[in-house]
């Protein structure tokens, strides 16, 4: 088996590994990037719309926005450390490395100084303090920055480059088995940097790219790092499910002006949150699903803006999917992000010697129960940039790799695919936006005695989409039993019975 070596591994190319990579090649290291994507638009940075919030001159407010939108909590250290680092990391990276044209106060793509930055409002923030591009800011960050590191000699990009496991011995992460083309071959490297993004494929509908299937997760938990906050998944209230290709639509189309109705036509929001359609994603999610199941349907009316002028990459999208924006967006909740993950400090480092992650793969604590809307995109920036520095300079080690079985490489026909349409049956029906201890209690059953058919194939089997269903079966059930294991309902994590029981 060959193999190759690194000084700082990172597994994922989204804006976290992007801002890893870049601190790491700052401080003088040689990086490696293995990413499952052939394309930029395979990392769910890309897909962001809505924006990057920043401090502007108020970091207390906006610490203080942070931990309200998380029901009081998020880790008010973590929070610090991104509202003080903000500014800086997206004057730095951002504006005077990438040059990235975020849209003018006099119009988008002017040539105004930067002092003219147009900064939008969105759910939960008491100030305009979000930084975008149209509805298309993922994508105007995710492009030039991975342009910018391509360019780079000190950065090897890995395309199409899956992370199978970790290799790793009493307590320490060497490196990783990563595979290409159906080769398996491992990498060492001083640090690893898991930056594998999000969850979606475990739900039937979500706003994440195709491939989130948990990775970083699923391989630092089995290799015995520390996770928290797996029972905190955020659905998204607006995504366009009726269109041919779903869509999210972008919670600043609320913030400036669109509201929600329902199938009678009556605007519900204020009945249920004293912010109406600028609540908490958590409390406008359920609103939208129950007026949903009374009336049939809800719809976002973008009336009351100037939608054509404001945000003309969503109006591609509606004229694209075959939906008539003019009649109102049809929208529905769907899996948005996962608020924990693998736990880390305030550089990024996991309980592993040597293992760091960063963006929707770290639980940094920033979040807590529920994430303040554009924020995601900060916390990758921030604790990426955090974590790449401090990863350099860790001594690179070779030791013997783990035995991937190939002796009979052949899966079922259809056996992935199976497996996965189980995996997200079961955690829509039990472990979707409100849960009962019953249905957590059964979801729990299904997913380890899935995990147990996975691993038993695992065992003389290796190939990408097996090890991808292992880590999804992992992740998944660890969901399942945080939230079994929480019996307070707290922003995402929403126990219907316990909710009752309260009210009453």
């Amino acid at each position: 088996m060959s193999e190759t070596t690194t000084d700082v591994l990172v597994i994922g190319s989204g804006i976290a590994g992007c801002a890893a990579a870049l601190a790491a090649v700052r401080e003088g290291a040689d990086v490696t990037m293995a990413t499952k994507a052939t394309q930029p638009e395979g990392s769910s940075s890309w897909w962001a719309q809505g924006g990057i919030a920043v401090s502007k001159d108020d970091p207390e407010q906006f610490k203080a926005d942070i931990i309200e939108a998380s029901d009081g909590t998020a880790d008010p250290d973590a929070v610090d450390v991104l509202v003080e680092n903000a500014n800086d990391a997206v004057r730095d990276v951002l504006l005077e490395t990438l040059d990235v044209e975020f849209d003018r106060a006099d119009g988008a793509g002017s040539p105004a100084s930067k002092q003219d930055l147009d900064f939008g409002q969105e759910a939960a923030h008491s100030d305009e303090r979000i930084l975008h591009v149209d509805a298309s800011t993922g994508k105007a960050i995710h492009v030039p920055f991975l342009n910018y590191l391509d360019a780079h000699d000190s950065v090897e990009i890995r395309e199409d480059t899956a992370a199978l496991d970790l290799v790793r011995h009493e307590g320490r992460v060497y490196g990783a088995m990563l595979e290409h083309d159906g080769e398996v071959e491992p990498t060492f490297a001083g640090a690893t940097i898991l930056a594998t993004g999000g969850i979606g494929e475990l739900y039937p509908n979500s706003t994440n790219p195709v491939g989130m299937t948990g990775d970083g997760i699923g391989m630092a938990a089995l290799a015995g790092a520390d996770v928290a906050d797996m029972e905190y998944v955020q659905f998204h209230p607006t995504v366009c499910v009726d269109a041919e290709e779903q869509f999210l639509v972008s919670e600043a189309v609320r913030g400036e002006g669109a509201l929600l109705k329902n199938g009678d036509g009556e605007r519900f929001m204020p009945d249920y949150h004293d912010d109406a359609e600028l609540a908490p994603r958590d409390v406008v999610a359920r609103a939208v699903e129950t007026e949903r199941e009374q009336t049939g349907e809800v719809r976002l009316d973008v009336s009351p803006l100037d939608f054509e002028r404001e945000f003309p990459d969503l109006v591609e999208l509606c004229e694209d999917g075959g939906i008539d924006y003019t009649d109102g967006i049809p929208v529905a909740a769907a899996e948005h992000f996962l608020c924990g993950g693998v736990a880390v400090d305030d550089r990024g480092r996991a309980s592993l010697d040597d293992l760091y992650a960063v963006g929707e793969t770290a639980r940094t604590g920033v979040h807590g129960a529920n994430r303040l809307a554009s924020t995601s995109l900060l916390e990758g920036l921030v604790w990426g940039l955090r974590a790449g520095e401090d990863a350099v300079g860790r001594e690179v080690q070779t030791m013997e790799a783990p035995e991937l079985l190939n002796r009979d490489p052949e899966l079922p026909e259809k056996f992935a695919r199976d497996k996965f349409h189980r995996l997200r049956r079961v955690m829509d029906e039990y472990v979707g936006l409100e849960r009962t201890p019953e249905d957590l209690n059964r979801a729990q059953g299904v997913l380890r005695r899935l995990k147990g058919e996975v691993d038993a194939y695992v065992r003389t089997r290796t190939s990408r989409s097996l090890y991808e269903l292992r880590h999804a079966s992992i992740t998944a059930l660890l969901i399942a039993r945080a939230a079994s294991e929480n019996p307070e309902s707290r922003g995402t994590h929403y126990l219907a019975e316990a909710a009752e029981t309260t009210a009453d």
